[in-house]
Protein backbone atom coordinates (compact mmCIF):
# COMPACT_ATOMS: atom_id res chain seq x y z
CA UNK A 1 0.00 0.00 0.00
CA UNK A 2 1.36 3.24 -0.43
CA UNK A 3 0.87 6.76 1.30
CA UNK A 4 1.46 10.02 1.27
CA UNK A 5 2.28 12.74 3.68
CA UNK A 6 1.79 17.06 3.40
CA UNK A 7 3.09 18.64 6.46
CA UNK A 8 2.85 22.20 7.44
CA UNK A 9 4.25 24.70 9.98
CA UNK A 10 7.10 23.99 12.38
CA UNK A 11 10.53 21.74 12.60
CA UNK A 12 8.19 19.49 15.63
CA UNK A 13 5.66 19.04 12.55
CA UNK A 14 8.39 17.58 10.50
CA UNK A 15 9.84 15.24 12.93
CA UNK A 16 7.28 14.47 13.77
CA UNK A 17 5.89 13.23 10.30
CA UNK A 18 9.35 11.48 10.12
CA UNK A 19 7.86 9.61 12.99
CA UNK A 20 5.08 8.63 11.60
CA UNK A 21 6.67 7.96 8.16
CA UNK A 22 8.83 4.95 9.97
CA UNK A 23 5.69 3.53 11.19
CA UNK A 24 4.18 3.03 7.94
CA UNK A 25 7.84 1.70 6.50
CA UNK A 26 7.94 -1.24 9.53
CA UNK A 27 4.16 -2.17 7.85
CA UNK A 28 5.97 -2.32 4.32
CA UNK A 29 4.13 0.96 3.08
CA UNK A 30 5.86 2.79 -0.16
CA UNK A 31 5.69 6.21 -0.25
CA UNK A 32 3.64 7.69 -2.86
CA UNK A 33 5.12 10.85 -5.68
CA UNK A 34 2.07 12.47 -4.87
CA UNK A 35 -1.39 12.17 -3.38
CA UNK A 36 -3.24 11.16 -6.99
CA UNK A 37 -2.85 7.74 -6.20
CA UNK A 38 -2.11 6.94 -2.84
CA UNK A 39 -4.03 4.63 -0.57
CA UNK A 40 -3.58 7.53 2.22
CA UNK A 41 -3.22 10.77 2.28
CA UNK A 42 -2.00 12.82 5.43
CA UNK A 43 -2.25 16.16 6.86
CA UNK A 44 -0.27 17.27 9.17
CA UNK A 45 -0.80 20.57 9.92
CA UNK A 46 -0.26 23.84 11.69
CA UNK A 47 -2.45 26.52 13.44
CA UNK A 48 0.08 29.32 14.87
CA UNK A 49 -0.86 31.92 11.94
CA UNK A 50 -4.35 31.97 9.96
CA UNK A 51 -2.62 31.76 6.69
CA UNK A 52 -1.78 27.80 7.76
CA UNK A 53 -4.79 26.96 7.95
CA UNK A 54 -6.30 28.61 5.09
CA UNK A 55 -3.74 26.30 3.03
CA UNK A 56 -4.70 23.32 4.71
CA UNK A 57 -8.64 23.82 3.89
CA UNK A 58 -7.64 25.04 0.69
CA UNK A 59 -5.92 21.35 0.13
CA UNK A 60 -8.74 19.51 2.43
CA UNK A 61 -10.92 20.86 -0.56
CA UNK A 62 -8.55 19.92 -3.89
CA UNK A 63 -8.59 16.15 -1.61
CA UNK A 64 -12.15 15.97 -1.09
CA UNK A 65 -12.95 16.76 -5.21
CA UNK A 66 -10.39 14.09 -5.71
CA UNK A 67 -11.62 11.43 -3.23
CA UNK A 68 -15.13 11.65 -4.78
CA UNK A 69 -13.62 11.27 -8.51
CA UNK A 70 -11.71 8.23 -7.11
CA UNK A 71 -14.61 6.85 -5.47
CA UNK A 72 -16.72 6.64 -8.90
CA UNK A 73 -13.20 4.91 -10.46
CA UNK A 74 -13.35 2.40 -7.42
CA UNK A 75 -10.05 3.39 -6.05
CA UNK A 76 -10.99 5.29 -2.78
CA UNK A 77 -7.84 6.77 -0.08
CA UNK A 78 -8.17 7.44 3.26
CA UNK A 79 -7.77 10.73 4.12
CA UNK A 80 -6.61 11.83 7.53
CA UNK A 81 -6.41 15.50 9.22
CA UNK A 82 -3.26 15.43 11.60
CA UNK A 83 -1.44 18.25 14.23
CA UNK A 84 -2.55 21.03 15.67
CA UNK A 85 -5.07 22.37 13.62
CA UNK A 86 -6.69 18.85 13.94
CA UNK A 87 -6.07 19.34 17.67
CA UNK A 88 -7.48 22.53 17.75
CA UNK A 89 -10.58 21.90 15.80
CA UNK A 90 -11.00 18.10 16.06
CA UNK A 91 -14.66 16.46 14.73
CA UNK A 92 -15.57 20.04 13.10
CA UNK A 93 -13.10 19.43 10.12
CA UNK A 94 -15.30 16.79 9.58
CA UNK A 95 -18.44 18.54 9.56
CA UNK A 96 -16.53 21.02 7.33
CA UNK A 97 -14.93 18.38 5.16
CA UNK A 98 -16.85 14.92 4.67
CA UNK A 99 -14.40 13.75 2.89
CA UNK A 100 -11.57 13.54 6.16
CA UNK A 101 -11.88 10.22 7.40
CA UNK A 102 -9.54 10.18 10.74
CA UNK A 103 -8.61 13.20 12.76
CA UNK A 104 -5.67 13.01 14.90
CA UNK A 105 -4.45 15.56 16.91
CA UNK A 106 -1.25 16.26 18.92
CA UNK A 107 -1.77 14.01 21.76
CA UNK A 108 -2.94 11.04 19.09
CA UNK A 109 0.02 9.91 17.39
CA UNK A 110 -0.92 6.12 19.46
CA UNK A 111 -3.73 5.53 17.85
CA UNK A 112 -2.27 5.71 14.19
CA UNK A 113 -1.57 2.09 14.25
CA UNK A 114 -4.99 1.44 14.63
CA UNK A 115 -5.83 3.43 11.96
CA UNK A 116 -3.17 1.79 9.45
CA UNK A 117 -4.92 -1.76 10.87
CA UNK A 118 -8.47 -0.09 9.66
CA UNK A 119 -7.31 1.08 6.11
CA UNK A 120 -5.36 -2.48 5.51
CA UNK A 121 -8.44 -4.11 6.42
CA UNK A 122 -10.79 -1.75 4.25
CA UNK A 123 -12.94 -1.57 7.37
CA UNK A 124 -13.27 1.64 9.49
CA UNK A 125 -11.63 2.03 12.54
CA UNK A 126 -13.71 1.45 16.05
CA UNK A 127 -14.10 4.44 17.79
CA UNK A 128 -12.18 4.52 21.26
CA UNK A 129 -13.55 5.73 24.30
CA UNK A 130 -10.40 6.16 25.87
CA UNK A 131 -8.47 9.80 25.51
CA UNK A 132 -5.36 8.84 24.02
CA UNK A 133 -2.12 10.19 26.30
CA UNK A 134 0.89 11.70 24.90
CA UNK A 135 4.08 10.17 23.96
CA UNK A 136 6.99 10.50 22.36
CA UNK A 137 8.49 8.61 19.30
CA UNK A 138 11.69 6.42 19.35
CA UNK A 139 13.24 7.66 16.26
CA UNK A 140 12.54 10.95 14.23
CA UNK A 141 15.32 9.70 11.15
CA UNK A 142 13.70 10.24 7.52
CA UNK A 143 15.48 7.43 5.39
CA UNK A 144 18.79 7.68 4.24
CA UNK A 145 18.77 11.11 5.82
CA UNK A 146 22.44 12.80 7.27
CA UNK A 147 21.03 14.80 9.34
CA UNK A 148 17.81 14.44 12.11
CA UNK A 149 15.41 15.89 14.72
CA UNK A 150 15.65 14.91 18.22
CA UNK A 151 12.48 16.25 20.51
CA UNK A 152 13.90 16.60 24.03
CA UNK A 153 9.95 18.05 24.99
CA UNK A 154 6.52 18.56 24.22
CA UNK A 155 4.06 21.40 24.98
CA UNK A 156 4.46 24.92 26.62
CA UNK A 157 3.58 26.56 29.66
CA UNK A 158 4.53 30.27 28.79
CA UNK A 159 0.88 31.21 27.04
CA UNK A 160 1.97 34.44 25.41
CA UNK A 161 -1.21 36.42 24.60
CA UNK A 162 -1.00 35.75 20.99
CA UNK A 163 0.32 32.09 20.70
CA UNK A 164 -1.96 29.01 20.41
CA UNK A 165 0.57 26.65 21.07
CA UNK A 166 0.26 25.76 24.81
CA UNK A 167 -3.64 25.30 23.89
CA UNK A 168 -2.72 23.21 20.82
CA UNK A 169 0.13 20.96 22.37
CA UNK A 170 -0.29 20.94 25.74
CA UNK A 171 1.53 21.76 28.90
CA UNK A 172 5.18 21.11 29.32
CA UNK A 173 6.47 17.50 29.00
CA UNK A 174 9.84 16.75 29.17
CA UNK A 175 11.12 13.49 27.45
CA UNK A 176 13.12 11.15 29.73
CA UNK A 177 17.05 11.63 29.11
CA UNK A 178 17.63 8.23 28.25
CA UNK A 179 15.09 7.93 25.45
CA UNK A 180 17.07 10.75 24.07
CA UNK A 181 20.46 9.13 24.72
CA UNK A 182 18.88 5.85 22.87
CA UNK A 183 17.60 7.50 19.60
CA UNK A 184 21.02 9.68 19.49
CA UNK A 185 23.29 6.66 19.44
CA UNK A 186 21.01 4.99 16.69
CA UNK A 187 21.19 8.23 14.71
CA UNK A 188 24.86 7.94 15.19
CA UNK A 189 24.80 3.96 14.06
CA UNK A 190 23.09 5.26 10.94
CA UNK A 191 25.52 7.82 10.10
CA UNK A 192 23.98 11.08 11.34
CA UNK A 193 25.87 14.25 11.34
CA UNK A 194 23.54 16.57 12.63
CA UNK A 195 21.22 16.92 14.91
CA UNK A 196 18.88 19.53 16.32
CA UNK A 197 16.85 19.15 19.22
CA UNK A 198 13.24 20.44 19.18
CA UNK A 199 11.12 21.92 22.07
CA UNK A 200 8.72 24.30 21.83
CA UNK A 201 10.56 26.17 24.49
CA UNK A 202 13.25 24.15 24.22
CA UNK A 203 15.36 25.65 27.19
CA UNK A 204 13.18 25.05 29.93
CA UNK A 205 13.43 21.15 29.68
CA UNK A 206 13.52 19.37 33.04
CA UNK A 207 13.43 15.96 33.93
CA UNK A 208 12.20 15.68 37.70
CA UNK A 209 12.35 12.13 38.04
CA UNK A 210 15.93 12.52 38.48
CA UNK A 211 17.76 13.75 41.36
CA UNK A 212 18.87 15.86 41.37
CA UNK A 213 16.31 16.95 38.73
CA UNK A 214 17.99 16.85 34.91
CA UNK A 215 17.91 20.49 33.31
CA UNK A 216 18.59 21.99 30.22
CA UNK A 217 22.41 22.82 30.80
CA UNK A 218 23.17 19.08 32.01
CA UNK A 219 21.15 17.38 29.33
CA UNK A 220 23.48 19.15 26.85
CA UNK A 221 26.25 18.60 28.86
CA UNK A 222 25.01 14.54 28.34
CA UNK A 223 24.69 14.75 25.18
CA UNK A 224 27.89 16.51 24.34
CA UNK A 225 29.82 13.00 25.67
CA UNK A 226 27.28 10.92 23.57
CA UNK A 227 28.26 12.54 20.43
CA UNK A 228 31.72 12.12 21.21
CA UNK A 229 33.84 10.16 18.92
CA UNK A 230 30.54 9.66 16.48
CA UNK A 231 29.58 10.97 13.27
CA UNK A 232 27.59 13.47 14.55
CA UNK A 233 29.39 16.49 14.75
CA UNK A 234 26.77 19.11 15.07
CA UNK A 235 24.45 19.87 17.86
CA UNK A 236 21.83 22.82 17.57
CA UNK A 237 18.38 23.84 19.08
CA UNK A 238 15.45 25.67 19.12
CA UNK A 239 13.53 27.36 20.04
CA UNK A 240 14.92 28.97 23.23
CA UNK A 241 13.26 31.61 25.28
CA UNK A 242 15.02 34.06 26.28
CA UNK A 243 13.91 34.17 29.70
CA UNK A 244 15.28 30.88 30.33
CA UNK A 245 18.39 30.94 28.76
CA UNK A 246 20.71 30.37 31.63
CA UNK A 247 24.41 31.29 32.23
CA UNK A 248 25.19 27.64 32.53
CA UNK A 249 23.51 27.04 28.93
CA UNK A 250 25.93 29.73 27.39
CA UNK A 251 28.67 28.15 29.50
CA UNK A 252 28.18 24.97 28.07
CA UNK A 253 28.02 26.11 24.74
CA UNK A 254 31.04 27.34 24.78
CA UNK A 255 32.86 24.36 26.31
CA UNK A 256 31.93 22.23 23.54
CA UNK A 257 32.53 21.89 20.19
CA UNK A 258 29.29 20.08 19.13
CA UNK A 259 27.25 23.18 19.55
CA UNK A 260 26.96 25.41 16.81
CA UNK A 261 28.05 28.62 16.81
CA UNK A 262 24.24 29.84 15.67
CA UNK A 263 21.44 30.78 17.89
CA UNK A 264 17.88 31.11 16.94
CA UNK A 265 16.77 33.42 19.78
CA UNK A 266 12.97 34.57 19.29
CA UNK A 267 12.92 38.30 20.88
CA UNK A 268 9.55 39.04 19.32
CA UNK A 269 9.70 42.69 19.30
CA UNK A 270 11.64 45.83 20.58
CA UNK A 271 9.39 47.61 22.62
CA UNK A 272 8.60 46.66 26.89
CA UNK A 273 5.47 48.10 27.07
CA UNK A 274 4.22 45.73 24.04
CA UNK A 275 6.36 42.75 25.53
CA UNK A 276 4.58 43.05 28.63
CA UNK A 277 0.87 42.69 26.40
CA UNK A 278 2.36 39.75 24.75
CA UNK A 279 2.98 38.34 28.27
CA UNK A 280 6.81 37.11 27.31
CA UNK A 281 7.96 38.17 30.69
CA UNK A 282 11.22 39.77 29.79
CA UNK A 283 12.46 43.26 29.00
CA UNK A 284 14.45 44.91 25.63
CA UNK A 285 17.23 45.21 28.38
CA UNK A 286 17.05 41.70 29.52
CA UNK A 287 17.37 40.67 25.67
CA UNK A 288 20.22 43.03 24.81
CA UNK A 289 21.98 41.88 28.31
CA UNK A 290 21.74 38.15 27.28
CA UNK A 291 22.75 38.20 23.60
CA UNK A 292 25.80 40.41 24.80
CA UNK A 293 26.78 37.43 27.16
CA UNK A 294 26.53 35.31 24.40
CA UNK A 295 28.49 37.45 22.72
CA UNK A 296 31.12 37.58 25.18
CA UNK A 297 31.28 34.22 25.48
CA UNK A 298 31.49 33.48 21.76
CA UNK A 299 32.13 35.82 19.91
CA UNK A 300 31.65 34.15 16.22
CA UNK A 301 28.37 33.31 17.28
CA UNK A 302 25.38 34.33 14.44
CA UNK A 303 21.91 34.65 16.06
CA UNK A 304 18.36 34.45 14.23
CA UNK A 305 14.81 35.61 15.38
CA UNK A 306 11.59 36.06 15.29
CA UNK A 307 9.73 39.73 15.03
CA UNK A 308 6.54 40.48 15.21
CA UNK A 309 4.99 43.43 14.01
CA UNK A 310 1.22 44.99 14.34
CA UNK A 311 0.42 43.61 17.74
CA UNK A 312 -2.85 45.68 19.39
CA UNK A 313 -2.17 48.84 20.71
CA UNK A 314 1.71 49.35 18.85
CA UNK A 315 2.59 52.79 18.31
CA UNK A 316 5.00 53.93 15.68
CA UNK A 317 7.54 54.72 18.71
CA UNK A 318 7.18 50.87 19.47
CA UNK A 319 7.57 50.21 16.08
CA UNK A 320 11.20 52.32 16.36
CA UNK A 321 12.02 50.46 19.33
CA UNK A 322 12.10 47.35 17.75
CA UNK A 323 13.96 48.71 14.86
CA UNK A 324 17.00 50.40 17.43
CA UNK A 325 16.95 46.80 18.98
CA UNK A 326 17.75 44.94 15.53
CA UNK A 327 20.32 47.80 15.08
CA UNK A 328 21.68 46.74 18.21
CA UNK A 329 21.79 42.86 18.03
CA UNK A 330 22.57 42.91 14.40
CA UNK A 331 20.94 39.43 13.36
CA UNK A 332 21.91 37.07 10.71
CA UNK A 333 18.28 36.32 9.88
CA UNK A 334 14.73 37.00 11.27
CA UNK A 335 11.18 35.15 10.88
CA UNK A 336 9.16 38.29 10.23
CA UNK A 337 5.85 38.50 10.28
CA UNK A 338 2.64 40.62 11.37
CA UNK A 339 0.11 39.78 13.78
CA UNK A 340 -3.41 37.92 13.15
CA UNK A 341 -5.85 36.94 15.49
CA UNK A 342 -5.86 33.58 16.93
CA UNK A 343 -8.86 32.11 18.64
CA UNK A 344 -9.27 31.62 22.35
CA UNK A 345 -5.97 33.40 22.93
CA UNK A 346 -5.73 36.38 25.35
CA UNK A 347 -4.66 38.84 22.32
CA UNK A 348 -7.87 37.89 20.35
CA UNK A 349 -9.68 39.80 22.95
CA UNK A 350 -7.51 42.97 23.40
CA UNK A 351 -8.49 46.19 22.15
CA UNK A 352 -6.16 48.82 19.68
CA UNK A 353 -6.30 46.58 16.62
CA UNK A 354 -3.85 47.62 14.09
CA UNK A 355 -4.90 48.24 10.45
CA UNK A 356 -4.05 46.03 8.03
CA UNK A 357 -2.13 48.38 5.99
CA UNK A 358 -0.49 50.04 8.18
CA UNK A 359 1.03 46.34 9.67
CA UNK A 360 2.01 45.68 5.92
CA UNK A 361 4.19 49.30 6.12
CA UNK A 362 5.26 48.49 9.50
CA UNK A 363 6.29 45.04 8.39
CA UNK A 364 8.11 46.32 5.25
CA UNK A 365 10.43 48.66 7.29
CA UNK A 366 11.19 45.76 9.42
CA UNK A 367 12.04 43.73 6.22
CA UNK A 368 14.44 46.08 4.33
CA UNK A 369 16.09 46.79 7.91
CA UNK A 370 16.71 43.13 7.83
CA UNK A 371 18.04 43.04 4.34
CA UNK A 372 20.87 45.69 5.15
CA UNK A 373 21.72 43.87 8.05
CA UNK A 374 22.28 40.51 6.41
CA UNK A 375 23.65 41.47 3.69
CA UNK A 376 26.28 43.84 5.34
CA UNK A 377 27.15 40.75 7.92
CA UNK A 378 27.68 37.89 5.50
CA UNK A 379 29.46 40.64 2.89
CA UNK A 380 31.97 40.76 6.05
CA UNK A 381 32.78 37.14 6.21
CA UNK A 382 33.55 36.74 2.33
CA UNK A 383 37.07 35.16 2.30
CA UNK A 384 37.09 33.75 5.32
CA UNK A 385 37.54 29.81 5.82
CA UNK A 386 35.10 27.60 7.40
CA UNK A 387 33.47 23.86 7.85
CA UNK A 388 30.54 23.41 6.10
CA UNK A 389 27.95 20.79 5.60
CA UNK A 390 27.53 19.24 1.82
CA UNK A 391 23.42 18.94 1.78
CA UNK A 392 22.86 17.91 -1.74
CA UNK A 393 22.99 18.63 -5.52
CA UNK A 394 21.62 22.37 -6.74
CA UNK A 395 18.24 22.19 -8.45
CA UNK A 396 19.87 25.13 -10.59
CA UNK A 397 22.80 23.12 -11.48
CA UNK A 398 23.81 19.76 -11.79
CA UNK A 399 27.31 20.61 -11.67
CA UNK A 400 27.29 22.55 -8.08
CA UNK A 401 26.19 21.36 -4.41
CA UNK A 402 24.37 23.09 -2.02
CA UNK A 403 26.16 23.10 1.73
CA UNK A 404 25.45 24.96 4.99
CA UNK A 405 27.93 27.02 7.25
CA UNK A 406 27.81 25.99 10.97
CA UNK A 407 26.57 29.55 11.36
CA UNK A 408 23.87 28.16 9.39
CA UNK A 409 24.10 30.37 5.94
CA UNK A 410 23.84 28.64 2.98
CA UNK A 411 26.63 28.19 0.26
CA UNK A 412 27.22 27.06 -3.22
CA UNK A 413 30.42 24.85 -4.27
CA UNK A 414 31.42 23.53 -7.43
CA UNK A 415 32.08 19.88 -8.33
CA UNK A 416 34.54 20.51 -10.75
CA UNK A 417 38.50 21.02 -11.60
CA UNK A 418 38.67 24.21 -8.65
CA UNK A 419 38.05 21.20 -6.38
CA UNK A 420 40.04 18.55 -7.31
CA UNK A 421 38.28 17.50 -10.42
CA UNK A 422 35.96 15.49 -7.88
CA UNK A 423 32.78 16.14 -6.52
CA UNK A 424 32.25 16.30 -3.11
CA UNK A 425 30.55 13.85 -1.18
CA UNK A 426 26.48 14.34 0.24
CA UNK A 427 26.80 14.20 3.75
CA UNK A 428 30.32 14.95 4.88
CA UNK A 429 31.84 17.82 6.11
CA UNK A 430 34.46 19.80 4.37
CA UNK A 431 36.48 23.17 5.15
CA UNK A 432 35.99 26.23 2.32
CA UNK A 433 36.88 29.25 1.63
CA UNK A 434 33.87 31.80 1.22
CA UNK A 435 34.66 33.25 -2.10
CA UNK A 436 31.99 35.93 -3.36
CA UNK A 437 28.49 36.48 -2.38
CA UNK A 438 24.55 36.02 -4.39
CA UNK A 439 22.11 37.21 -2.71
CA UNK A 440 22.19 35.63 1.04
CA UNK A 441 24.32 32.54 -0.92
CA UNK A 442 27.65 32.20 -0.69
CA UNK A 443 30.20 30.49 -3.52
CA UNK A 444 32.54 28.93 -1.89
CA UNK A 445 35.20 26.38 -2.85
CA UNK A 446 36.59 23.44 -1.26
CA UNK A 447 39.86 23.46 0.84
CA UNK A 448 42.02 20.58 1.37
Amino acid sequence: MTYFFETYGCQMNSAESAALELVLAGRGWQKSPSGENADLVLLNTCSVRETAETRVRGRLALYQALKKKRAAGGRAFTLTVAGCMAERLGEKLKADFPAVDYVMGTSARSLFPAILDAVERGTPRREDTEKPVFSFSASHLEPGAFRSFVPIMHGCDNFCSYCVVPYVRGREISRDPAAIAGEIALLAERGVREITLLGQNVNSYRWEPSSPPLDFPALLEMISRRVEDTPISWVRFLSANPKDFSDRTIAVMESFSCFCRHLHLPVQHGSNRILSAMNRRYTREDYLELTGRLRAAMPDISLSTDIMVGFPGETEQDLEETLDLMDKVRFSYSYMYHYNPREATAAERLPGRIAYETKIKRLSRVIALQKAHSIELLKARVGSRERILIEGISRKNADEYIARTERDDRAVVAGGPENGGGPPVIGSFARARLCSLNGTTFRAVLEA
